[in-house]
C-alpha cells in the first residue's frame, strides 16, 4: 500500500492524539491506561478465586500475596539501576511481555496459577514505574488531575466488564479469561511500538552517579508533606487490595457463590465513569477536603461491613459503597504528593512514589494474615476500616488551601 494511502487510512481510523507526529499528552497516556485496564481488570477477580481454589485457605492466599508484594517492591527499587544499562522503552516492553507470560501460566492452571500471580504482579510494577516516568516527561503538573480523570474514563470498560467477564468465563474453560489478558497485553505492546516514546527524559538524571533511589530516601523522609502524600495512596491501595481479594472469598465462605466476587469488582470499577463528576466536585473544594471525605466515607463503610458480617448481602453492599468512596481517592489521593514534589526532584521521587502499590501489596496481606489468625474473613474489612480512619486523621494536617487556585485562597 502506498505511504500516502496508508497515511489517509490512519487519519480516518485513528483519533487525533494517536496520529503520526502527535505529541504525547493526557489522551495518549489515558489510552495506554485503558489498554492496561483490560489486562488487569480481566484478571482482577481471577487470581483470588483461583488461588483460593488451589490452596483452599484464605491465610495461605494472603501469604502468597505478601511474597508477590515483596518481590514487586524489590523490583521497583531495582529498576533505576537496570535503566542505567537498558532503555526505558525496552524495560516497559519487558513488563508487558510478563503480562503475556502470566497469561500462559494461568492457562496451565492448578497451583501454577501462583507463578502466574507473581509474573502479573511484577509486570504491573514495571509498567507502573515506566508509565509514571513517561507522564512526568510529557504531562504538565497542572494536567495531573485531568490525566487521572481521563485515565479512569478510558479504563472504565476494562475495569467494569473485565472482572465479571473473567469469572463468568471460568465456567466454560479455566484458561478462557487469560486469553483476554494475552490479547490486551499484545495491544499494549503494539501501541508502545507504534508511539515510539523513546528512552525518556527522566532517564538522563538516572544515569548520573546518584541513580540509586535509596540515596534519595533521606530527602524524601525529611519532607513531611511528601511522606504524608505517599502515605495516602498506600492506605487507599490497601483498601482496594482488601476489597478485590477478600470480598470474593467472603462471598464464597458465606455461601453466596463464586460469581459475587466478580460482580462486586465490576460494580466498584464501574464507578470510574463517575470520575468527571468527582473531579467537578473536587475542583470546587480544597484537596484536603476531598481527601478527608474519601477516607472518612470509606472507613465508615468498611467498619460497618465488618459489623454486619452475619448478614452477608449487607456486608457486600456496604463494601461496594466503600469502594465508591475509594474512587474519590483515586481522583484526589495522589495530588498531595504530586503537588508537593519540587521540579528538580521529580525524577528522583517518581520511583519513590511508585512504590506505594508495592508497599501496600506487602502491608495488606501481612496485616490480613495476622488478623485472620484471630478473626473470620470479615476481620480484614475491620482492619481496612481502621487504616482508613488513620489516613483520614493524617489528612487533617494538610494545608487547607492545597489545590485551591491562588485567586481563591484566603490568607490566614
Amino acid at each position: 500500500m502506498p505511504s500516502s494511502s496508508l497515511s489517509k487510512l490512519l487519519r480516518a481510523c485513528l483519533p487525533k492524539f494517536l496520529l503520526p507526529g502527535a505529541k504525547p499528552g493526557v489522551h495518549v497516556f489515558s489510552f495506554i491506561g485503558g489498554l492496561e485496564a483490560v489486562v488487569r481488570g480481566s484478571a482482577l477477580s481471577l487470581y483470588p478465586l483461583l488461588m483460593y481454589r488451589a490452596w483452599g485457605d484464605a491465610s495461605t492466599v494472603a501469604q502468597f500475596y505478601f511474597l508477590a508484594g515483596l518481590l514487586s517492591l524489590l523490583t521497583a527499587f531495582s529498576l533505576p539501576l537496570v535503566m542505567r544499562r537498558i532503555a526505558r522503552n525496552r524495560i516497559y516492553a519487558a513488563g508487558i511481555l510478563l503480562y503475556g507470560v502470566s497469561a500462559c501460566l494461568g492457562i496451565a492452571g492448578g497451583k501454577i496459577v501462583t507463578l502466574a500471580l507473581l509474573c502479573h504482579t511484577l509486570a504491573s510494577t514495571i509498567a507502573f514505574v515506566c508509565f509514571n516516568a513517561y507522564v512526568l516527561d510529557h504531562v504538565a503538573k497542572t494536567d495531573f488531575s485531568r490525566l487521572e480523570t481521563l485515565r479512569l474514563q478510558y479504563g472504565g470498560l476494562g475495569w467494569t466488564v473485565g472482572p465479571v467477564l473473567g469469572v463468568w468465563l471460568l465456567q466454560f474453560w479455566h484458561g478462557a479469561p487469560f486469553l483476554i489478558v494475552l490479547g490486551g497485553a499484545s495491544a499494549m505492546l503494539t501501541t508502545l511500538w507504534y508511539l515510539r516514546l523513546g528512552n525518556g527524559l527522566v532517564i538522563g538524571s538516572l544515569r548520573s552517579s546518584d541513580a540509586n533511589p535509596f540515596s534519595h530516601l533521606r530527602s524524601f523522609f525529611f519532607q513531611p508533606r511528601l511522606v504524608a502524600g505517599w502515605f495516602f495512596p498506600v492506605v487507599r491501595s490497601c483498601g482496594w487490595w482488601i476489597y478485590f481479594v477478600y470480598v470474593g472469598i467472603f462471598a464464597i465462605q458465606s455461601g453466596l457463590g463464586e460469581q459475587v466476587g466478580g460482580i462486586a469488582a465490576s460494580l466498584a470499577s464501574g464507578g470510574q465513569f463517575l470520575a468527571p463528576l468527582l473531579l467537578s466536585w473536587m475542583q470546587r473544594r480544597s484537596v484536603r477536603e476531598a481527601v478527608r471525605t474519601g477516607f472518612l466515607l470509606s472507613a465508615v463503610c468498611f467498619t460497618l461491613a465488618a459489623l454486619a458480617s452475619p448478614l452477608p448481602w449487607v456486608t457486600v453492599a456496604l463494601m461496594i459503597l466503600g469502594a465508591y468512596s475509594l474512587l474519590l481517592l483515586d481522583v484526589a489521593g495522589g495530588l498531595p504528593f504530586m503537588m508537593s514534589v519540587k521540579p528538580s526532584q521529580r525524577a528522583d521521587m517518581s520511583v519513590v512514589y511508585s512504590s506505594f502499590r508495592d508497599v501496600s501489596g506487602i502491608l495488606s496481606p501481612a496485616l490480613v494474615w495476622v488478623v485472620l489468625q484471630f478473626t473470620p474473613v470479615a476481620g480484614a474489612f475491620a482492619a481496612g476500616g481502621l487504616a482508613l480512619f488513620g489516613a483520614w486523621y493524617v489528612a487533617g494536617k494538610l494545608h487547607p488551601d492545597l489545590g485551591v487556585p491562588g485567586s481563591s485562597r484566603i490568607r490566614s
